[in-house]
């Protein structure tokens, strides 16, 4: 081999491994440090109090075989212990993060379930009492405020998780094992992961560093946006060995924004019961694959049931998205706008159909039972009745802020007919209660709602 050719192949390596230099110079950082001390201040740690009721263990006394005294005391004990349960403080730890300066904090509903006090606890140690905006327990995601008084704070934004790919970078900030401001990273392993948590979350999985604690902390992108919700771990001996799952930011923006807003989730509905297409159903049918929803049942007043679907149909597609697996279809339901129509493709007889489905609304329960006023929303007082109230923006009729405690009305019921005059605004409610003050009339017939239901009560005017 001549000098010029040893000089070629040579200089071949030498360009390949300066590509590759500069190539990974690029996508990784030497230090996340900047990025990190400007999040830091927008993680909070989260922890909840709960108070767990448990009974006397108080010792028998002993009697002789037989004694009569033997059932007496024993049926005595029973019945004291029943009246006189014992409490005792069980305490949780978890994350959390702030979107909101006002104090809006977002979290994992296994995080703050069942508490009776959830305090906010700041990366400089300072402490906020929080209270319970709403939480869902099916997307495992709970909302939380608390009051900041003059304090400036921090908060962070969400990204778009659809734009996340396997192996971009994640960092994790969060509370593990009450260690709070802890930081690790790693890189998106996967995306659209179903471990079993329910039909409405498809996870982001990373490697970066998760553990007990962690639950509720945001997961950022490069950028410093919340890409997702640090969620779940696989492990078998508790602690993080690389398996971290977060609910992508996209499912989570929407769903805390309907907590922060109503208290509760409000998601669409399709009126179908489902299972898998299996190999012996897709070869009955004609498929030619296992994928698809088979439609087992129908909600006799359910939206399919009126768009004409029909037992034994196989969707195939909802708003042009392929449905791989059973499972894809609730989530793509549920994420959808109620009232919206929908797309649904399906195989029927041999043929495929397309049906335009409007969307209802998936029956959920309200597990915060709050106003639906906020402290900047201007409230009327009504001193005949010794009743406060505040218009009720999202329909018609006034919410009950505060009455007293004799009142048969309570916060967040929200009247709609007075006498069964039917009224829209705040002023028509203070004109019309002035009106029927002014006949000499003692009492009020009211129509409320009190947990989505209908109710009548009659009021009194203060004498």
């Amino acid at each position: 081999m001549n000098l010029s050719k040893m000089r070629i192949l040579l200089f071949i390596p030498i360009i390949f491994f300066l590509f590759v230099s500069n190539l990974f110079a690029n996508s990784a950082p030497e230090s996340f440090a900047d990025l990190v001390e400007e999040l830091i201040p927008s993680v909070v740690s989260i922890a909840s109090k709960t108070i767990i009721k448990e009974q006397h263990q108080q010792p028998l006394p002993r009697f002789p075989e037989g004694s009569p005294f033997d059932e007496f005391f024993k049926d005595f004990f029973d019945q004291e212990q029943r009246k006189s349960p014992s409490q005792r403080p069980m305490y949780g730890l978890g994350s959390g993060f702030i979107i909101d300066s006002a104090g809006i904090v977002v979290t994992n509903n296994h995080v703050i379930e069942g508490a009776d006090e959830i305090t906010i606890i700041m990366f400089d140690q300072e402490e906020y009492k929080a209270e319970l905006l709403g939480r869902d327990p099916k997307g495992d995601l709970a909302v939380l405020k608390f009051d900041p008084s003059n304090r400036k704070i921090s908060s962070v934004n969400w990204g778009n998780s659809d734009e996340v790919r396997v192996g971009d970078w994640s960092i994790a900030i969060g509370n593990p094992l009450g260690l709070g401001g802890t930081v690790t990273a790693g890189v998106v392993s996967a995306i659209s992961r179903d471990i079993g948590n329910g039909p409405y979350v498809k996870f982001i999985q990373t490697d970066a560093s998760i553990n007990r604690g962690n639950s509720g902390g945001p997961l950022f992108n490069t950028k410093g946006e919340v890409i997702g919700i640090n969620t779940a771990i696989i492990s078998q001996s508790g602690g993080s060995i690389g398996l971290g799952f977060a609910i992508p930011s996209n499912s989570a923006k929407k769903i805390t924004k309907q907590l922060k807003e109503f208290g509760r989730t409000i998601r669409g509905w399709l009126g179908v019961q489902i299972t898998a297409v299996s190999k012996e159903i897709a070869e009955s049918l004609g498929l030619l694959n296992e994928k698809g929803a088979f439609i087992s049942n129908l909600s006799p007043d359910g939206p399919s049931k009126v768009a004409g679907l029909q037992e034994g149909d196989v969707i195939l597609k909802f708003n042009n998205i392929e449905i791989i697996k059973m499972t894809d279809l609730p989530r793509l339901v549920a994420e959808s706008d109620v009232g919206s129509t929908a797309s649904v493709q399906i195989w029927r007889k041999n043929k495929i159909i397309t049906v335009k489905v409007k969307l209802g609304e998936l029956p959920e329960e309200a597990f915060v039972k709050r106003s639906k006023t906020n402290k900047n929303e201007k409230t009327y007082f009504v001193d005949s009745l010794n009743l406060t109230v505040a218009p009720n923006f999202e329909k018609n009729g006034v919410i009950v802020v505060e009455t007293d405690d004799d009142s048969k009305l309570i916060p967040g019921d929200i009247i709609i007919e007075i006498n069964r005059e039917l009224f829209t605004t705040i002023d028509n409610f203070l004109e019309l209660i002035d009106t029927i003050s002014k006949t000499g009339r003692n009492s009020l017939l009211l129509k409320i709602i009190r947990d989505e239901k209908s109710l009548w009560i009659t009021i009194k005017f203060n004498q």
